[in-house]
């Protein structure tokens, strides 16, 4: 019976998105290699003392992983999906009482010899946990007290991660909003969130006044082509102009008196790393030295200067895009990011065919949150967002971040084969 069913799943499982995950988990291990190459001291790409042959021990026990997570009744991730997310809530208090302080950040457990960043985990324990509430309410239905639940579903491990002091992990949970829109959330919460990121972006940009006028035109303008709106609506107008008003006057106040200072250093990185060049805009300005000095076509495999002199920290992590920017130009950048494209275009397949609402609301958190690593990421290194400290799925070193992005998309891929096996019988 055992023979049988794994027969079937070997038949059913969609293989081109089995390809691309060891496509790009291949290429990763690669430039995670060419990230500590040193053409003076010539260590071999599988030794255990770099972090290539580390990441290759890493990419073996994500192929153990994978075959757990594949023979595994599929029916458990929905049944025990309340379970995984409690334990997972425990493992993370755990390590915020247990865990040794690392560069200010309570997050990591060690093992033995191994590390392993709970946060990580969290991310599908969070999707397995909304997914299954999801298939049992109705979004659509306004229901504030389903709402309230949902809401603390998402935040309650964000929150635990943020007592870490881990914020950029805290915020990939962001990313779960894009999963519930597909379900019947509310599009205007997307867009309130939309225009306050624009706007505190914006007040960091621009002088505060510029805005008001600007805001205050655009809404006279609006509401004189739609005056019948005004006269139905003008309280909630009212109400959002003050909001916006009020959010540009407070921006000042929140970096200030808020954010801590390296969090302050990150947003002044964004806006002017040409200030402290040697200081707060060190990481951005040598990242974007690095991926514009690889030109067209790169300078070449274990080639870049840039990478070989460690002008860029954490160059096989949260940096690895860099090397793939200096040594494969702008060619090698186009072919990554459109093997993500690929990948998320699938995974947005795979969602959509379930005949589940559980199974099609975990594709899609799937999706948002390899989107928002995805974006953020490379973003940071090209200077287009904050330095938050996430990795590149399946690129960047790290055996956390590997497991969790391997977990995530095969249990995807676990609950996708067997819709097909159902379909047969």
């Amino acid at each position: 019976m055992a023979l049988i069913r794994s027969s079937k799943l070997r038949q059913s499982l969609d293989w081109p998105t089995v390809f691309i995950y060891f496509l790009m988990v291949g290429l990763g291990w690669l430039n995670v290699y060419a990230a500590v190459y040193s053409p003076d001291n010539v260590i071999n790409i599988f030794s255990w003392d770099i972090n290539s042959g580390k990441q290759l021990a890493w990419i073996g026990t994500s192929v153990i992983l994978i075959i757990v997570v594949l023979v595994i009744d599929y029916k458990a991730y929905d049944s025990l999906a309340y379970i995984i997310y409690g334990a997972m809530i425990l493992l993370l208090l755990a390590t915020l009482i247990l865990a040794n302080p690392i560069k200010g950040s309570r997050s990591w457990l060690e093992l033995g010899a191994v590390r392993l960043q709970p946060a990580e985990f969290a991310k599908f324990a969070t999707a397995l946990a909304v997914s299954k509430f999801l298939s049992s309410v109705n979004l659509r239905q306004q229901n504030w007290q389903d709402h309230a639940k949902l809401v603390a579903l998402t935040l309650l491990p964000p929150f635990i991660i943020l007592l870490q002091n881990e914020t950029g992990s805290a915020l990939v949970f962001g990313a779960f909003l894009l999963a519930y829109f597909r379900e019947g959330m509310s599009p205007l919460i997307l867009i309130v969130g939309t225009v306050a990121v624009a706007l505190f972006i914006s007040t960091l940009l621009f002088p505060k006044l510029y805005l008001v006028i600007v805001i205050t035109v655009g809404l006279g303008l609006w509401l004189w082509a739609n005056q019948r709106i005004l006269m139905r609506k003008w309280p909630l107008i009212l109400m959002i102009y003050g909001a916006s008003i009020g959010m540009i006057f407070s921006v000042d106040f929140f970096v200030n008196n808020v954010l801590q200072e390296h969090q302050q250093n990150r947003i002044k990185a964004l806006i002017s790393p040409e200030a402290d060049p040697r200081g707060f805009g060190w990481n951005v300005t040598q990242s974007k030295i690095a991926i514009g000095s690889g030109g067209f076509m790169g300078k070449g495999f274990l080639e870049g200067t840039q990478t070989k002199f460690d002008f860029v920290p954490e160059q096989s992590t949260d940096f690895i895009f860099c090397t793939i920017g200096e040594e494969h130009g702008w060619v090698g950048s186009v072919i990554v990011i459109g093997l993500f494209v690929l990948l998320l275009t699938r995974i947005v397949k795979i969602a959509e065919r379930q005949k589940s609402v559980f199974g099609r609301t975990y594709g899609y958190c799937v999706a948002s949150i390899i989107f928002f690593h995805f974006l953020v990421n490379i973003g940071m290194t090209i200077g287009l967002a904050p330095v938050v400290g996430i990795p590149l799925p399946f690129f960047s070193y790290g055996g956390s971040s590997l497991w969790s992005f391997t977990t995530l998309l095969f249990i995807l891929l676990a609950l996708d084969a067997n819709r097909k096996q159902d379909l047969t019988r």
